[in-house]
């Protein structure tokens, strides 16, 4: 039989989206194995290629929308629909990484006590003028870390500090945040439901909270952390005053920055697990069913990934059916060793030397691409010598083990014997 290959990363956070991702790896297993079959599956969990990875996937359509960027600028994002098939009412797909992701902010500006989710409230109020009849919010891949302050602000809440001033954008602000004034309030959002796909193991503070685990990530010196900690730990006090509603115990809330916090307090936005949305538009149970091998990656393969990122969930559905998972990341990264509990077989940085960052970065495409092919190379080998010893067992010869096919461009036979070279080591 020929083989059947499921390819399904996530993005390349910086780099590549999730369907670009997907078409690199693609070319890699066409290149070694051209008689493979190939299917994809671009994911996505909430970060960069949210809305449009849903609404292609459901006939719909993506429009841009002019926003406010995470440090002021002023800058393009999109809005995603989902097509008529996911049922009747207009649905709206916001993706926070699209008007407040981190590739928005300058290296030279990555301080997460300044930026501001306000264009996520802007992303909001462009679907509500559009006529939203429900919205779906895809949280990750953010480089804020001000609670979804900026957005409620955007959506008319007010955030007055001690001497009746609006506070500042970010979350130094927030330390200065005396109380929250919910009179104004964009009113369409107690008739539009708001739904928000969270990895619900982000905590909005303590040892795992957002501050301390994605601060650095976002640039945050550690002083710096302490920083957004305290601002974070007042923004759970002022919304528990506000609302009644301890966001500090809410599973999620700590998603993009802690937005998930104000998302759910302010806005009465539910915060679902990340693949429960995703999987309701992409059939990756169906894809899994019918392939024999799974390639699946991201920008980091580290100790986060078995937190709810795309390939620790494909790898645990893809090991229930019994399949080898083969990992393909930008970077390897601490902790790596604990991917494999979650049914990942085998992993490898498709960065081939020593190099800084901005270059992986530039070429992501061709060294995804390559690495993909000389993975699947070396799975030949395996193929190949499984092969042998398949024939050897039975009498056959190599031409006629049956069960397994090594693509024509794939791993050649060995011109050396295995047999001979173990006579001679001894």
């Amino acid at each position: 039989m020929n083989l059947t290959v499921l390819i399904a990363p996530s993005g390349f956070k910086e780099s590549l989206l999730p369907w670009q991702a997907a078409q690199a790896m693609a070319r890699g297993v066409q290149q070694a194995w051209p008689q493979a079959r190939v299917l994809q599956l671009p994911l996505v969990d909430g970060g960069e290629g949210f809305a449009e990875g849903l609404a292609r996937a459901s006939g719909g359509h993506v429009e841009t929308v002019e926003v406010c960027g995470p440090v002021g600028q002023r800058l393009t994002a999109h809005l995603g629909w989902l097509g008529p098939a996911c049922g009747p009412g207009r649905t709206a797909v916001v993706e926070v990484a699209a008007a407040a992701g981190l590739r928005w902010v300058p290296q030279d500006r990555r301080n997460p006590l300044h930026t501001t989710s306000r264009g996520v409230g802007e992303l909001i109020s462009a679907a509500l003028d559009r006529g939203a009849e429900r919205i779906l919010l895809g949280c990750g891949d953010s480089g804020i870390n001000d609670g979804g302050a900026g957005m409620a602000q955007a959506l008319g809440v007010r955030l007055i500090d001690a001497d009746g001033q609006d506070i500042a954008p970010g979350a130094a602000g927030l330390l200065r945040l005396d109380r929250i004034d919910l009179g104004g309030i964009d009113p369409r959002l107690q008739h539009v439901p708001i739904h928000a796909a969270v990895n619900q193991g982000n905590r909005l503070l303590g040892p795992r909270g957002v501050a301390r685990v994605h601060g650095p990530q976002k640039g945050a010196t550690a002083a710096q952390v302490e920083w957004l900690e305290q601002a974070l730990e007042r923004w759970a006090e002022l919304l528990l005053d506000s609302t009644g509603i301890p966001v500090d115990q809410v599973p999620g809330a700590g998603a993009s920055g802690g937005l998930g916090a104000g998302l759910h307090a302010l806005l009465g936005g539910v915060l679902c697990p990340r693949f429960d949305v995703v999987f309701q538009h992409l059939d990756l149970d169906g894809l899994l069913d019918r392939c024999d091998l799974v390639i699946t990656g991201e920008g980091q393969l580290d100790d986060q990934t078995p937190n709810g990122k795309v390939p620790a969930e494909v790898a645990r559905r893809a090991r229930q059916r019994g399949l080898p998972v083969l990992a393909v990341a930008g970077a390897i990264g601490p902790g790596v060793a604990s991917t494999l509990a979650c049914g990942i077989d085998a992993w490898l940085s498709a960065v081939r030397r020593p190099c800084e960052a901005q270059e992986a970065l530039d070429h992501a495409d061709r060294w995804l691409a390559e690495a993909t092919e000389q993975a699947l190379r070396l799975v030949g080998i395996g193929l190949g010598l499984g092969q042998r010893a398949a024939g050897t067992k039975k009498g056959q010869s190599l031409k006629t083990a049956p069960d397994v096919v090594v693509p024509e461009r794939g791993i050649e036979p060995p011109t050396f014997s295995l047999r001979k070279c173990a006579a001679e080591c001894k």
